[in-house]
Parts: structure tokens; C-alpha cells; sequence
């Protein structure tokens, strides 16, 4: 990762990270959390009111998205949800219950004042069918085909490597598997220094991929049935969107997907405590290292 990219990852965390804290610290007071200023075009307001009523109050304080990927992701009981960029769990929380007790809730991010706030959030909730991440959206801690829909909130966006983001969505998602994620989306005629213009990185506006550019990256990581549909403008050329895609359920496997043989870079029961090489000639962490598996943790 340049210099560059890691600066803005940690410009990132250290905003989420204070959202966090606020919302926490906002949570001990007579009044309650109070929710982390953005403005119309992003937060809690996004939900309908019966959703956001039967949530505890800071997972609604804490939500900075652009859209409520949930009410789009047609999820069903039963199916196994990652939400990438997972925040203070609003979206993990709704989705566990959509998808029922037999069903799972996975929630992902890099940010431990987040990850806190939404292991709080989930205890409030009583909810039992979910379970919080850390690590990054480019590499995801989960193994390969195990995952029925990927949903995200306005956090693709804030990525600096957004092709890995697209590969490892399209690893992790069984064959047929499907996305249904909302996030910024640029005009196609604007210049990467006019998004720029518009807003800050972490304001979820100058990293905005162009509508041709995230149907382009999701084409190249494999992805069939792409749909990019504008919802609300938030910026001069610049729109919350809804995107759909699905992993093609054919045999064939696209050249950057796993196969089931060669699953999370031939490392047995990957991401368990009982993970080990493939091969027994080598060492764990140099089978991961040697095959630039994203589950390296």
C-alpha cells in the first residue's frame, strides 16, 4: 500500500473512530446519544421510522451511511450476510432480522471504538445470529463461497484500493451469491479533480467512483446482472446509488475467483483455530503470504 493510501486509511479510522466516541460518550448523558452530524443526505434519517424505533438508540445515532442497503438487498431466513464497513452495526442488526435465527449477520470494520460500539449495540438488541469483524474491506478475514449477499453502506467509497474491495466481495459471495450495497456514484463526465472538488475523502464524495468505472470494476472482478441505479443526488454531479450484482452460479469459475479446492489460498479450515497449510512442506503464514490470500489474519 503507497504512503499515500495508508494515510488516507488512517484519516478514515480516526473519523469513524470519533464518531464512535461520540456517540458512546453522547450515550451516558440525561439525553441520550445524539446522532453524528452529517447532513440530509446521509444518517439515520435514511431509515423509515419503524426500523430505526425498534433499534437501540446509538446503532441509530451512529449510522453515517447514504442509503439503507437492507431495504434493497431482498434478503431471506435462512441466508449468511456480510456487511462491509459495518460502523455501529444499524445495518448487521436489521439484517439479522431478516434473516431469521437460522440465517447470519456478519459485520465487518477496521475501526475498534466501532467494533465496540456495535458489540454493544448487538447485547442491547438481544440479537444472537450476528457476529462483528475486524479487519479491513480489502482483505476480508472469511473464506471463500461462504457468504450468500454482501451488503454496504456508503463505505466502498472510502476504500483506496477499490478492485481488491470488488475481488474479495466476489470471493467470499457463494456462486450466485449477490451484492446489494449503497454508495456514491459520480456523473460519468466528471474529472476525478472535480469529485474532488465536491467534498473530502472521508465525506464519502472525492473517492466516488463514475457510473462506468464501478460497472467496469465490477465486470472485471467477475460480477453478471450489474445494476446502478441513482437514489438521491448529494453533491453537483455526484448521487447516492443503489448497485446489484451476482456472482454467476456456473460451473466455471472466473479467473480471480477460488475454487472449492483451492479455497482462501489453499489453507485448510482458513480463519479458524484449527487453520492449517495446505501444503505441509510450507508454513502457514508463507502459504498466505505466497498466495496474496486476503484472509491473513
Amino acid at each position: 500500500m503507497s504512503e499515500h493510501s495508508t494515510d488516507l486509511r488512517q484519516t478514515v479510522r480516526e473519523r469513524y473512530a470519533a464518531a464512535a466516541l461520540q456517540v458512546t460518550e453522547g450515550g451516558t448523558a440525561c439525553c441520550g446519544p445524539q446522532p453524528v452530524e452529517v447532513d440530509e443526505n446521509f444518517g439515520s434519517t435514511l431509515y423509515a421510522a419503524d426500523e430505526r424505533d425498534t433499534l437501540p438508540a446509538e446503532a441509530v445515532a451512529a449510522s453515517l451511511g447514504c442509503g439503507n442497503p437492507t431495504a434493497v438487498a431482498e434478503l431471506r431466513a435462512g441466508e449468511r450476510v456480510l456487511d462491509l464497513g459495518s460502523g455501529g452495526g444499524i445495518d448487521v442488526l436489521l439484517s439479522a432480522r431478516r434473516v431469521g435465527p437460522t440465517g447470519k449477520a456478519y459485520g465487518l470494520d477496521m475501526t475498534d471504538e466501532m467494533l465496540a460500539l456495535a458489540l454493544a449495540n448487538a447485547e442491547k438488541a438481544g440479537a444472537a445470529n450476528v457476529e462483528f469483524l475486524k479487519g479491513t474491506i480489502e482483505a476480508i478475514p472469511l473464506p471463500a463461497n461462504t457468504i450468500d449477499v454482501v451488503i454496504s453502506n456508503c463505505v466502498i467509497n472510502l476504500s483506496t484500493d477499490k478492485p481488491a474491495v470488488l475481488a474479495e466481495t466476489y470471493r467470499v459471495l457463494k456462486p450466485g451469491g449477490r451484492i446489494g450495497v449503497s454508495d456514491v456514484v459520480a456523473d460519468d463526465s466528471l474529472t476525478p479533480a472535480q469529485r474532488a472538488e465536491r467534498g473530502d475523502y472521508v465525506g464519502c464524495i472525492a473517492g466516488a467512483l463514475s457510473f462506468a468505472e464501478y460497472r467496469a470494476g465490477l465486470e472485471a472482478a467477475g460480477f453478471t446482472d450489474v445494476e446502478i441505479r441513482a437514489t438521491h443526488t448529494v453533491a453537483d454531479g455526484m448521487h447516492s446509488a443503489i448497485v446489484r450484482a451476482t456472482k454467476p452460479a456456473a460451473s466455471e469459475p472466473h479467473a480471480t475467483a477460488l475454487s472449492p479446492a483451492d479455497a482462501c489460498c489453499g489453507v485448510n479450515a482458513c480463519c479458524t483455530d484449527a487453520e492449517t497449510p495446505a501444503d505441509p512442506g510450507v508454513s502457514l503464514s508463507a502459504a498466505k503470504t505466497a498466495s496474496g490470500c486476503g484472509c491473513q489474519n
